[in-house]
């Protein structure tokens, strides 16, 4: 097999290489990015990094592993941007479970215009916590990110009027059980005062005050400083992305479909914040499931909606060093 793509006429470990730099622009839990990836002369590994797990909010590491699959996807797009198409093993040592995806056999396929487009929307997607505007998305839309999900082999479930109603039942009982959690709330104070060490989420990207939604968002608690207008995000959209299974494979796959979701929406300009507190109680994680018909396991929920175009984004969350979440030692020498 060549290792010379003819998109780009780079090595593949250069591919390797920025791919694993691109995935560091995924969201994640909190902004824990806890994610470590290993560039190897035919291979690219990924691993959990369990010091950055959020063990009081996710014991059973659901959103842990969902994390790194969104970032997994947006290392696939980046290399299919340069043109290079992996198969992509996941949870492939039962020996090494902090080994979650290894993607070998990389073919030269030609740069894709779509996942080049794609990787830009990787850049300029945030967080936006605020309601957004009462001009509805779009239905076809809808359809588009709803199919993105599907090609990553999850289930979105838009929700109904009366499914909303539950769901914000449900993330009322879940932050009230989470309030009375000390750990909890000593796990969340730590993180939303990270921003100098390139992890957690800084005032600025917090709302000053609880914004007015359908569906309550997390209280971050105090500290917040991103202004709240006086919208009401009436129009929103809220949707479970779900599966038939609840293993760690199927929360990676969840982490897949939720970055090919959130990256369609953004092309589209459309907000995603995703809701996971209803799944981190396990209460309310089956009243998720019943809404679900017991079909299958709720994996997060989102809200999706037009920003308010009166208001300015919010400034992105940090990032960690890339040097501190791609080890690159065993192809130093082949990178250019």
């Amino acid at each position: 097999m060549s290792h010379e793509t003819p998109a780009t006429d780079r090595p593949l470990t250069t591919a390797l290489a920025e791919a694993a730099g691109m995935a560091g622009h995924a969201p994640s839990v909190h902004n824990t990015q806890p994610w470590h990836w290993t560039v190897l002369p035919d291979a690219l590994e990924l691993r959990v990094v369990r010091e950055r797990h959020l063990s009081a909010l996710d014991p059973e590491g659901r959103l842990l592993v969902l994390s790194c699959g969104v970032a997994l996807h947006h290392a696939r797009v980046a290399l299919a941007a340069e043109g290079w198409t992996p198969v992509v093993e996941r949870l492939p040592d039962p020996g090494q479970p902090e080994l979650l995806a290894r993607l070998t056999g990389f073919k030269p396929t030609g740069s894709d215009p779509d996942a080049m487009r794609t990787v830009q929307c990787m850049q300029v997607r945030h967080t936006d916590r605020r309601p957004v505007s009462d001009e509805p998305v779009p239905t076809d839309v809808l359809g588009e990110i709803d199919r993105a999900a599907t090609r990553e082999g999850v289930n979105l479930q838009v929700l109904d009027d009366d499914q909303k109603i539950e769901l914000a039942a449900a993330a009322q009982r879940a932050a009230a059980v989470e309030k009375g959690n000390p750990d909890l709330q000593e796990e969340l104070a730590y993180w939303t005062s990270r921003a100098a060490a390139g992890t957690g989420l800084p005032p600025e990207v917090l709302p000053e005050r609880a914004p007015q939604t359908t569906v309550p968002a997390r209280d971050f608690g105090p500290g917040g400083t991103l202004p709240v207008g006086e919208g009401h995000d009436r129009a929103a959209v809220y949707g479970i992305l779900w599966g038939t299974d609840d293993e760690p494979d199927s929360w990676l796959r969840a982490g897949e479909a939720l970055s090919a979701a959130w990256l369609t929406a953004t092309r589209h300009g459309v907000s995603v914040v995703p809701l996971s507190g209803v799944v981190e109680v396990e209460s309310t994680r089956q009243t998720l499931r019943q809404m679900l018909s017991g079909l299958g396991f709720p994996y997060i929920s989102m809200r999706l909606g037009l920003a308010d175009p009166t208001h300015a984004g919010p400034p992105h969350t940090p990032r960690l060093e890339i040097a501190q979440t791609v080890d690159t030692s065993a192809v130093r020498d082949q990178l250019s």
